[in-house]
Order: C-alpha cells, then sequence, then structure tokens
C-alpha cells in the first residue's frame, strides 16, 4: 500500500510540474486571463475540502468503494444523483447552447430532465432489487452471460471516457481562467485533482463529496444570477426578484430594439437552429440515454431498499430542475452583455456573464468552484463506473474470480488511473461543445444498453443472443455516428439523418427489435441454466415469490 501511494504521489507531483502547465494553449475561452488571487483561494480551499473528506472516507472494501455500502440515505442520494448529473455540461455547457441556438437548445433540458421519468417508471425499484454492484453484473446475470457482461463493461468504459472528456473540458476551462494556465497545461492540473481525489475516496467518500458540491454548486450558479439581475434590474428592465421568469423581459426588449434581429431569431424563431425532426430526435436520445447510463443506474445500488431509490429519483429531478430552470436567464445575460462572443464564449457563459457586469473576484470565484465541483463530482461517479466495468466485471468476475479484496481494490484504482490518462490525450483535443461532447455520450447509452435493460427487466423472452445482437448493433452504430461527426459527414451531422447527438432515436429502436427478433429465433438453443438464471433475477426484481 505504502509503494502504491508513493507511486501515485509521484504521478500526482509530474502531472502539477509538467511544463506544459503554464504553456501557451489551445485559446478556447474568451475572458479576462491571467492568475486571480482571490477566486484562486476559494478554489483551492474547495479543492482541499474534497480531498479531506475523501481522506475521511477512505474504504477498505469493495463494497464500499462500488456502492458506498448501501446505507445512503434518499435525500443524500437525490443530492449526490443531481451532482453526479449535473456536469460541467449542464453547468456551463446548456447555458451556451442556449446562446447559441436559443429555442432549439431547450431540447437539451427537456431531454434530460424527461429521462428521470423513464428511471422513475421503468427501472428504479427492479434494479435496486436485484442488488450487486454494477449494470454490467445485472445484464450478465440476467442473461446469464460473461459475453454481454463484457460487452456492457466495454460500452461502460466507452462512455466513462467520452463522457469525462468533456468535464475536463470544463474543469480545464475554469482552471485556466483562475490560474491563467493555457488549455493543456489546465488539462494536465486538472488530471491531478481528479487522480488524486478519485482514488482516495471509493463510492462512499463520491458520494459524501457529491453532496458537498451540490450546494457548492447549486449556490455558485444561483447566487451571482441573482445578484446580477438585482444589480442591474433597471438596466435590464426586470424588478430583480425571480430571474428565472424576469429574463423574458430581456428579449423583450430585444424585440422592440431592430438592431438585434440576428438574437432575436435565435430564441424567438422555434425552427432557426433546426427543425422538429432535429429536436425529437435530439430529446429522444438524450431521453432514453439518461436512463442507460450506468453511472447514475448504480447510484440505485448504494440505497437499502427500492422504496428510497424511487424516492432518490424524485429528490434528484427537483434538485436537478433547480439548475435547469435557471440556464435560460444566464445565456439571455451572456447576449445582453457579450452578444458577438459566438462559440468561443458558449462554453464559458456561465462565467463571462458575471465578469463582463463586473461582479467581485470573490462571488467570480465561487461561482468558479461550483463549475469545478460540477466537472468533479461528474469525473469520480464515471471514474467509478469504469473501473467497476474492468476491475470487477472483468477482472474479478471472468478473468480472476479467486482474487482476494485487496487486490480486487488494487486493481480498481489501477484502472481508475488509467481512465484518467486515456481521458487526458482525449480532452486535450476535444471534438465539440461540451453539452455537444455528453450528448454522444447519451447516445451511445441510449443505443447499447438503455434496449437491453428494459428488455431484461420487462420481457422475459429476451435471452443473451438477442441481447448480444441488439446491444452490437447500437454499439456499433452509436460509435460509427460519432466518427462521422467528428469526420464531418453530412449523414452524421447536426442537420444529417443520423446526427452523432441524436442516433438513439434510430439505434435504440433497431437494439430492440433484433433482440425480439433473434430471441424468439433462438428459443430452442438456451439451456435449463440459461431459463433458470434468467428466471430467478426476474423473480427478484419483480418481488415474486413461490
Amino acid at each position: 500500500m505504502k509503494k502504491i501511494r508513493f507511486w501515485l504521489l509521484t504521478l500526482f507531483v509530474f502531472l502539477m510540474s509538467s511544463p506544459v502547465v503554464f504553456a501557451a494553449g489551445e485559446e478556447l475561452f474568451e475572458l479576462k486571463k491571467g492568475f486571480k488571487l482571490v477566486p484562486a483561494i476559494i478554489m483551492i480551499a474547495f479543492i482541499v475540502l474534497y480531498l479531506a473528506v475523501g481522506w475521511m472516507m477512505k474504504v477498505q472494501t469493495t463494497e464500499g468503494y462500488w456502492v458506498a455500502e448501501r446505507n445512503i440515505g434518499s435525500v443524500g442520494n437525490g443530492m449526490a444523483i443531481a451532482s453526479d448529473w449535473m456536469s460541467a455540461a449542464s453547468f456551463m455547457g446548456v447555458a451556451g447552447l442556449l446562446y447559441l441556438k436559443g429555442w432549439f437548445g431547450l431540447a437539451y433540458i427537456i431531454g434530460w430532465t424527461g429521462g428521470y421519468v423513464l428511471l422513475l417508471t421503468l427501472s428504479a425499484s427492479q434494479l435496486r432489487r436485484f442488488g450487486k454492484f454494477t449494470i454490467p453484473e445485472f445484464l450478465g446475470d440476467r442473461y446469464n452471460s460473461h459475453g454481454i457482461r463484457l460487452i456492457t463493461a466495454v460500452v461502460t468504459v466507452i462512455i466513462a471516457i467520452t463522457y469525462s472528456t468533456a468535464q475536463f473540458k470544463g474543469i480545464a476551462l475554469i482552471s485556466g481562467w483562475i490560474f491563467g494556465m493555457g488549455y493543456a497545461g489546465s488539462v494536465f492540473f486538472a488530471a491531478g485533482i481528479v487522480l488524486v481525489y478519485m482514488l482516495m475516496s471509493g463510492q462512499k467518500g463520491v458520494t459524501k463529496n457529491q453532496q458537498i458540491q451540490y450546494v457548492v454548486l447549486i449556490t455558485g450558479f444561483l447566487l451571482p444570477l441573482f445578484i446580477i439581475f438585482r444589480k442591474y434590474a433597471s438596466q435590464l428592465g426586470t424588478p430583480g426578484i425571480l430571474p428565472q421568469i424576469e429574463y423574458g423581459s430581456i428579449i423583450s426588449n430585444y424585440i422592440a430594439n431592430p438592431s438585434s434581429d440576428k438574437y432575436v431569431a435565435y430564441y424567438i424563431t422555434p425552427w432557426a437552429k433546426g427543425n422538429f425532426y432535429q429536436l425529437f430526435a435530439l430529446a429522444t436520445t438524450l431521453m432514453i440515454g439518461t436512463a442507460g447510463l450506468p453511472h447514475i443506474l448504480v447510484r440505485f445500488y448504494t440505497v437499502k431498499d427500492e422504496d428510497v431509490a424511487r424516492k432518490s429519483v424524485v429528490w434528484g429531478l427537483f434538485f436537478i430542475g433547480l439548475l435547469y430552470w435557471s440556464s435560460p436567464a444566464y445565456a439571455a445575460l451572456g447576449h445582453y452583455f457579450n452578444p458577438d462572443g459566438g462559440k468561443k464564449v458558449a462554453d464559458v457563459i456561465i462565467l463571462s456573464a458575471p465578469e463582463r457586469a463586473g461582479l467581485g473576484l470573490f462571488f467570480m470565484g465561487y461561482l468558479a468552484s461550483g463549475a469545478l465541483a460540477a466537472g468533479l463530482s461528474t469525473v469520480a461517479g464515471l471514474m467509478v463506473a469504469g473501473a467497476a466495468a474492468i476491475a470487477h466485471d472483468w477482472y474479478a468476475t471472468v478473468f480472476k474470480p479467486s482474487s482476494s479484496e485487496k487486490e480486487r481494490l488494487f486493481m480498481a484504482r489501477v484502472f481508475t488511473a488509467a481512465l484518467v490518462v486515456i481521458v487526458i490525450f482525449t480532452a486535450l483535443k476535444p471534438p465539440a461543445l461540451i453539452a455537444q461532447i455528453v450528448a454522444m455520450a447519451f447516445a451511445i447509452a441510449g443505443s447499447a444498453i438503455f434496449p437491453a435493460i428494459i428488455l431484461g427487466v420487462w420481457y422475459g423472452k429476451s435471452n443473451k443472443y438477442g441481447a448480444m445482437a441488439g446491444m452490437i448493433v447500437g454499439l456499433v452504430g452509436a460509435v460509427v455516428a460519432m466518427i462521422g461527426w467528428i469526420n464531418k459527414v453530412p449523414f452524421f451531422g447536426p442537420h444529417g439523418i443520423m446526427p452523432a447527438t441524436s442516433s438513439a432515436l434510430i439505434l435504440a429502436p433497431l437494439n430492440a427489435i433484433v433482440n425480439i427478433i433473434v430471441s424468439n429465433a433462438t428459443q430452442e438453443k438456451l439451456t435449463e441454466e440459461d431459463i433458470h438464471a434468467a428466471n430467478e433475477v426476474l423473480k427478484v426484481m419483480h418481488n415474486i415469490t413461490e
């Protein structure tokens, strides 16, 4: 254990002392750059707090590392769900998309919140009754197939890498703004923080930190918003009491100004940035993607029973709604104070609005700390899910089931570090805006995992052959769409038939159809063991007693 800590500390020091840390990097943000003492002090204080909590909540068992010993309450788990969910994409990216796309950007809010309704009604209780540790484990047991387990683990890792890329991008933007670093240097700085933070915490420490981080991020998000509207009430033409409603007055004022036609088109014209099909495809993909994200689904395993799991979803949706209700107001402020910022401002519109408004460094520092908390909390959940997919579902279950508890914990930390290193390279050249990167991860989850889970819960005839075929179709299709998007293939582009960010509208039903057809065609190939294993899982999930 001492050797492990030594090498982790060495890696952390290397990341902190790398010569690229303060080098000129990719300029993805337009803010007043340079070291800011007060915000830096605030941010460092919160980082120290997170590390201290992680240290105090160190775990020595796999149950503590993967599912926080299953003793989290409904409100606490709801806060953790919200913190896990409200990533850099939500904190900064949604306002940025509304800033660029206006009315069309609401598809992100509709999709992400609507997904929790699917979780509440279709899978939350059933997954908790099943128990265990991970989604790959659930699917592997339900279909009695190591192949299903492994392909789900692969999908989980792909989602973790894709989703984390967006978080590192957001964290790096914040670090660069506070400490004056270049973009590349900020990525290494953020990686060092996340690495140490995660390896100490495990799911138990992560959950406790996420509860703290929710308070930080939601107050950091809302406090400057209320102050700006109050301070500039007369200038904005609003009472300055409830920004979530009053931002409409800003838009109305622009409508009365003939020089603001471009601004009005973004916000008032429903299809200025996309047609109905594109909006519906995006919202649907985000909805079912939410219900298929492993790092969100695993939160149902951290509570004691299905009743707490259901209540956790309701609390989580409430806490998430507080932020999404406010994002459009920030977008409107961004246009008011920085109307010509374009894409370079979109990812940091949350920061640019308070700075352009002239708020003090304390408020900007607290806001930056909230953004950092949003990114860190999500990365922590993703790294746990990704590491579990490899260390628990591949190494401990398939490759070496005889491994000891100590060995499994060691491998979990090794794979966590490996995932962080991989994400560094993807974050150094992100392919799209923060929220769009996340949408691609949702497309993978919705296309590959969601149909297998829903059919596994509600369709008794679904078997390992059908699930495998369907998941391969969904996964391959989503990855191809992502590659096509990056290489600017029109079919997979923003205005194509199957955009990478919206591909689940086509791929999820295709996955389900292939699953059902193949399952019905291969019933005779099932062994007694396959049938018995599936029936046992179904009995547990639906609380059936003989």
